[in-house]
């Protein structure tokens, strides 16, 4: 079913005719401001002349990056409120006040965040959030517990499961994360400078190790996961805002039942982008040191809201010794779910501003580190079994491509 996309110039009438949103903006006096700079939806920023303001977000019937060539449903944006509906109701805190679905037009509304900074940008600005990373942890530690055996009875959980497929976005994911930057696909590029190292990807050791990343992404359906959670992905406050939030977490189209593990690799291999980035500008060492921080802080968080959660579990034959077993099983998803995200921003469509920015010779050398050390913690993840043994391969690394900068 494709339905009506909204404009500029109708979103105040279609506002008006939603009466469950009487209140939150004089209509009058509003102005709309179409902001979307995504790859897939129209976002329409609503503000009044005392200050109010929303957010009106409809799926268009194809990929906003590529146009109209590229068809997709508009029922996406159902797996989006899916996740707004969990989220809300497991940890509100960490994501916008959310006002709920109008599944006939497509449309979902929500609390305007746009005061605040996305975290990429400020990332790239060279600029400290702090707490923003354990925000991501509680998020996915109450997401994922609360939407998995672990926190539903076995009939509410497949329930869940039935109605949580999000084909098209899913294969959106398997297709750019884990299969077109380890093949010749028309929608690769890269710089001429680091070809060896692309194809080098090709490489049998690391080909299996995909395979298996891939196998577990199609198959373990732990929880409802964001399913995209980078850091183009989460708001923070702006530059001298102290009173807001630490972080708040957003665009859940890409919601599905997946590993838990999913969500924080995302997290993780944003952050390598911006290791590579602030190593290749040389900024502050309190920078790269707050840099360097940020998936121990992640993890640190997780771990610990999920050890709290632990005890309020439905079934009590999941055993305290196989919660150990599972976030053992969890880290070693996490690293090399992250792996694959850097390295698809490296090589496929879609590529992430943090290198993409970079003149010449700071991008090749940006690039190549990601691809290496990417690849290093992928092949590795049996050796990389803890927060620690990743910071001294990580840091090992960038010591050295620090040194050539």
């Amino acid at each position: 079913m494709t339905v009506e996309v909204l404009t500029v110039e109708t979103v105040p009438a279609y506002l008006a005719s939603r009466a469950d949103l009487a209140g939150l903006v004089d209509l009058a006096s509003a102005t709309v401001q179409e902001v979307g700079d995504g790859n897939l939806n129209l976002v329409f920023i609503v503000t009044d002349a005392a200050g109010g303001s929303l957010v009106v977000k409809q799926s268009l019937p194809y990929v906003r990056m590529v146009g109209e060539s590229w068809p997709l449903s508009q029922d996406r944006i159902l797996a989006e409120a899916r996740g707004y509906d969990a989220a809300t109701r497991l940890s509100p805190d960490t994501i916008p006040t959310y006002f709920g679905l109008h599944e006939e037009r497509r449309v979902i509304v929500l609390e305007d965040l746009s005061a605040g900074t996305v975290w990429r940008r400020a990332l790239n600005e060279g600029r400290i959030s702090r707490g923003a990373a354990a925000v991501i942890g509680r998020h996915v530690a109450r997401v994922g517990f609360g939407t998995s055996p672990f926190g539903l009875d076995s009939a509410d959980y497949l329930r869940a499961l039935a109605v949580s497929p999000n084909p098209e976005l899913e294969r959106i994911t398997l297709d750019l994360v884990f299969t077109d930057p380890y093949r010749d696909h028309p929608d690769n590029a890269w710089n001429l400078a680091i070809e060896a190292d692309v194809l080098g990807l090709r490489e049998p050791l690391l080909l299996d190790e995909v395979a298996a990343l891939k196998l577990r992404f199609q198959t373990g359906a732990e929880a409802l996961v964001h399913g995209d959670l980078h850091t183009g992905s989460v708001f923070v406050p702006a530059e001298g805002d102290a009173d807001a939030p630490p972080a708040k977490i957003f665009d859940l189209e890409f919601a599905f039942a997946g590993p838990v593990g999913f969500d924080l690799g995302a997290f993780f291999g944003n952050v390598l982008l911006a290791q590579a980035r602030a190593a290749v500008l040389d900024r502050p060492a309190e920078f790269q040191e707050w840099l360097a921080s940020l998936v121990a802080e992640a993890w640190d968080a997780f771990e610990s809201e999920f050890r709290t959660l632990w005890p309020t579990r439905v079934d009590e034959a999941f055993t305290d010794g196989f919660l150990e077993q599972w976030l053992r099983r969890t880290w070693s998803d996490a690293i090399g779910f992250g792996g694959l995200k850097a390295i698809r921003r490296i090589v496929g469509l879609a590529k992430a501003s943090d290198i993409e920015s970079l003149d010449e010779a700071q991008h090749v050398a940006a690039a190549r580190w990601v691809l290496g050390t990417a690849r290093a913690i992928i092949e590795g993840r049996e050796a990389v079994v803890d927060r620690e043994a990743l910071a001294a391969l990580v840091g090992s690394r960038l010591a050295e491509l620090r040194a050539g900068a």
